[in-house]
């Protein structure tokens, strides 16, 4: 590792070692300009997707995912909270983990990014048209879905699998209830596969596939030769319960299990499937309405592997892998094994002949096990210490990262020789290079994200932020460019060019195309009505004012729904709204949109409402005021911006 300031005796800085001397150059995108890439990290603990430039480093946006968002109300909002609900209840938060964009003909296509919430089982998708989480749908029969999710090279399906093996109640359906010592006999994993809809991209649950009691860790699809098929790294072969530091590292070997995706839809489709009650939610965003509405599922169908030949089989890999990455032609899986001396390169096209020449050595659950020679291209011999995650560029070359020795390495695929290494700090995770997990890699830039970053940044206390550092790969050598801090724990990412997604990027939405209910898209149709003790507000924000401006009548207790319609049509005006006393968030509105605030008043008086996002000169003027009396009181129900309006019938009485 490069650490501290020491020269060595030629009187090299340590801290530039390996910089490339037009770094600054290199990474400078001028005032105006754009980046060539977006890339997406995971946020890991925060639940969310940043999105920055590349060669910047800029940070362009926070997507919220899976948590509450209080900047634009996402999870706080009456729009948004839906997204938010599971089996479990509202959940709002998750651990996220693997970005992964939509795919045409095993290439990037900028539509969608699909994302995985490891703690509450669910995959999510973000509209890249607007880069809002749209759809979140719940994973039953998992619990730690971390492998996940992995798009088939034309969206045909996402496959989610689990992390922690559990006991399956196929009877009444979800989690049952076992003794820990009955771990090796009752526990299974699932894999899930997912449709997806080739037009709009809404998601679907088909079925899933019951899987061996493993831990699995990381999986990736094939393409060319092997687009059939999909691979996923397991650990814990031993079946252990406690201490899995010890126990699943008894044996030499762990598992590659690699499953025809094709043959296995097949066997669903023929009536191989079984099917079980379930409890999971499904989660969608109307773009017409920009509401979220929630529909409970309550049934899955699951495959058993011992029921469906050559659909499934088990490659012995090294202990504990975390990776597994296929090279651009489909024909080399490489399996990064975290305590392994050696980088194993398994073949597709012996694994076929494997399969053909029945070149087993034993089964687990029904599934066959591959000799390991058998199915074995070579291994890269002293890659580093600790492997996990390998990418691939266009001339033919992995780059897998070293945890332990912290330390990004160059490899050819073919000759299997080391051909460069660059330090990088400290302890990397993941690293990305654009488009290298497809069948034509975008070979110039590589991103690794360090999980410790310690003295490269100003000290912010106890906790610091994970950093990224952008890498140039385009000649034989590799030079670092660019170091830039990452919000939470980036544990994996995925980046396109620009010009495949920004020009699809919505601007506005289409007044005339909002289908919310409570929208208003003209000032003089605004309203203030009670039923009951729930008072709606139907009102609109255009620079610089919302109409109504002034609000009596609201009674200490009363329910008030602010739907707010933000009249603008124009890029980048959106209008913010929040009131004193919420206690939920603000919420912000894009130009077109409506959104609705809940608000509930615990005492009387003068409560004043605001503008929260910067929209005109005159911002600090666009405010308003809501009167609440005791309840009871008989201050009449009227409204205004400027002049009176005429107040409508009460249409129920006050309690």
């Amino acid at each position: 590792m490069l650490q501290g300031c020491s020269t060595d005796n030629n009187g090299t800085d340590a801290k530039t070692e390996g910089v490339a001397e037009n770094a600054a150059e290199a990474v400078y995108v001028a005032p105006g300009k754009h980046d060539e890439l977006y890339s997406f990290l995971s946020g890991g603990f925060n639940g969310q997707v940043s999105v920055y430039g590349i060669p910047s480093g800029r940070l362009l946006k926070v997507i919220p995912v899976f948590s509450q968002f209080p900047e634009n109300g996402y999870g706080y909002s009456e729009n948004s909270r839906a997204m938010l609900m599971t089996s479990h209840g509202f959940i709002p938060w998750d651990d996220l983990h693997h970005p992964k964009l939509s795919r045409a003909d095993g290439m990037t296509d900028g539509r969608w990014l699909f994302v995985n919430g490891n703690n509450t089982p669910r995959v999510a998708r973000i509209d890249l048209k607007t880069f809002e989480t749209v759809e979140i749908m719940e994973i039953p029969n998992s619990a730690g879905n971390h492998c996940s999710p992995y798009p088939t090279n034309n969206n045909e399906y996402i496959l989610a699998g689990t992390r922690f093996s559990v006991p399956l109640n196929l009877e009444k359906g979800g989690v049952g209830d076992a003794s820990l010592d009955e771990y090796k006999e009752k526990f299974r994993g699932s894999i899930s596969f997912i449709k997806v809809d080739k037009e709009n991209g809404d998601m679907e649950l088909d079925f899933q596939v019951l899987v061996p009691g493993f831990d699995y860790d990381l999986a990736n699809g094939g393409k060319g030769p092997s687009g059939d098929w999909v691979f996923f790294t397991t650990y814990n072969s031993e079946k252990a319960g406690t201490l899995k530091e010890l126990g699943a590292s008894q044996n030499d070997r762990d598992y590659l299990a690699a499953i025809n995706w094709k043959m296995a839809a097949k066997y669903a489709a023929e009536g191989k499937a079984h099917e079980m009650p379930a409890n999971y939610y499904h989660n969608k965003l109307d773009h017409g309405t920009h509401v979220a509405k929630s529909t409970v599922k309550k049934k899955v169908r699951y495959l058993l592997p011992e029921e469906c030949p050559g659909m499934m089989y088990l490659l012995p890999a090294p202990k504990s892998p975390h990776g597994i990455d296929v090279d651009p032609t489909g024909e080399y899986m490489v399996v990064n094994g975290k305590l392994a001396s050696s980088l194993p390169v398994f073949s597709f096209s012996k694994m076929q002949k494997a399969i053909n020449d029945k070149a087993f050595d034993g089964e687990v659950n029904g599934i066959p096990v591959f000799k390991y020679d058998a199915v074995l291209y070579g291994e890269v011999k002293e890659p580093g210490l600790g492997p996990l995650h390998t990418e691939f560029d266009n001339k033919g070359n992995g780059y897998s990262t070293m945890f332990v020795s912290s330390e990004v390495v160059k490899w050819n695929v073919k000759d299997l020789k080391v051909l460069d290494r660059l330090p990088v700090y400290y302890s990397p995770g993941h690293l990305l290079i654009p488009g290298g997990d497809t069948r034509d890699p975008y070979g110039k830039y590589l991103v690794v994200m360090n999980k410790i970053t310690k003295d490269r940044y100003l000290p912010t206390g106890p906790e610091l932020l994970h950093s990224a550092q952008l890498i140039d790969i385009s000649g034989e050598k590799m030079k670092m460019l660019l170091d830039f801090p990452t919000l939470a724990e980036p544990h994996y990412a995925q980046a396109i060019a620009a010009d495949k997604v920004a020009p699809n990027s919505t601007k506005f939405f289409k007044l005339n195309e909002n289908k919310h209910p409570n929208a208003v898209k003209s000032e003089k149709d605004v309203s203030v009505t009670r039923t009951g003790r729930t008072v709606n507000v139907n009102m609109t924000s255009i620079r610089s004012h919302f109409t109504p401006d002034n609000i009596e009548g609201v009674q200490v207790g009363d329910t008030v729904m602010f739907h707010v319609t933000n009249l603008e049509q124009d890029w980048d005006v959106p209008h913010g709204f929040a009131i004193m006393g919420a206690n939920n968030a603000e919420t912000l509105i894009m130009p077109g949109a409506t959104q609705t605030l809940k608000w509930v008043p615990k005492g009387p008086g003068i409560y004043p409402f605001y503008c929260t996002d910067f929209c005109s000169a005159l911002h600090q003027e666009m405010q308003g005021y809501v009167r609440v009396s005791a309840r009871g009181s008989n201050t009449p129900l009227k409204f205004s911006t400027g002049e009176k309006k005429p107040v409508p019938p009460a249409t129920a009485a006050v309690n």
